[in-house]
């Protein structure tokens, strides 16, 4: 099987990783040339993967197309792009739909939406798609944990929370920061932080069949810091601002 990424910004670099780094049998990755030091690097590190002279390129060549381009290339670029009614297409664009996609396209072709973040590279996380598809989900699995979504109305809503990624790690900056201004090393801080957050994902990730509710309670103790913690946030209204954020996101989805 041959795959084909059309865009080589983060996303695309972080699967393509992924994929190189996985026991997903496939015999070559071609790259579109659109970001050149992406595309030469991930050339350098797998022996599988060659840039193509453009994009028709690699619609010509390969089985499985991804779309990795911002909504503003692809709505440029994808209708001029020429197609084969056997080919799969699996765009990452947040913000065109499959319909719109299907237009595009002009071809009767199997088009998926997927929502890969960062750590695909190294196949953990979830990957959100929509609709179901066997093979796409047995591929993604191998990077991951594939969840199907039937209604793609529904998956707005993951696309959504997917808009969160920045957010989190500004906080992480931010808390980072916050302890070398009171003389801690940046090293040193950085690696707390993320390992303390590393910790607290992964405690949540096994108790997640509980309402998470319990275990904001648990991390508490009456008069405790964190106690004074989630308080005093909740009163400063950070977490209102988080929904407020989430639904000004989802307002922005449903507008295309």
């Amino acid at each position: 099987m041959r795959l084909g990424f059309i865009g080589t910004g983060k996303i695309a670099s972080s699967v393509i990783t992924g994929v190189c780094n996985s026991k997903i049998s496939f015999k070559k990755i071609l790259i579109s040339p659109r970001n050149r030091s992406i595309a030469q690097k991930l050339k350098r590190k797998f022996r599988k993967v060659s840039i193509a002279k453009n994009n028709q390129e690699i619609v010509n060549s390969c089985n499985w197309v991804f779309l990795a381009v911002t909504p503003k290339v692809g709505k440029k670029i994808i209708p001029s792009l020429k197609f084969r009614s056997n080919q799969k297409v699996i765009s990452f664009i947040a913000t065109i739909n499959l319909t719109q996609l299907k237009k595009a396209i002009g071809r009767k072709v199997k088009i998926v939406r997927a929502i890969p973040l960062p750590p695909i590279s190294l196949r953990k996380g979830p990957i959100p798609i929509c609709p179901p598809d066997k093979q796409i989900k047995s591929f993604f699995n191998k990077l991951g944990t594939t969840i199907e979504i039937k209604n793609e109305k529904s998956s707005k809503n993951f696309w959504t929370t997917s808009g969160m990624m920045a957010p989190f790690y500004e906080l992480l900056k931010v808390l980072s920061d916050w302890l070398v201004k009171r003389g801690i090393k940046r090293n040193e801080a950085q690696k707390y932080i993320t390992s303390l957050f590393v910790a607290l994902s992964e405690d949540s990730v096994i108790n997640s069949k509980k309402h998470l509710k319990y275990l904001v309670s648990e991390s508490q103790t009456p008069g405790g810091l964190n106690e004074q913690g989630v308080k005093e946030l909740r009163k400063y209204g950070f977490y209102k601002s988080l929904e407020k954020s989430l639904n000004s996101i989802l307002k922005r989805l449903n507008k295309k």
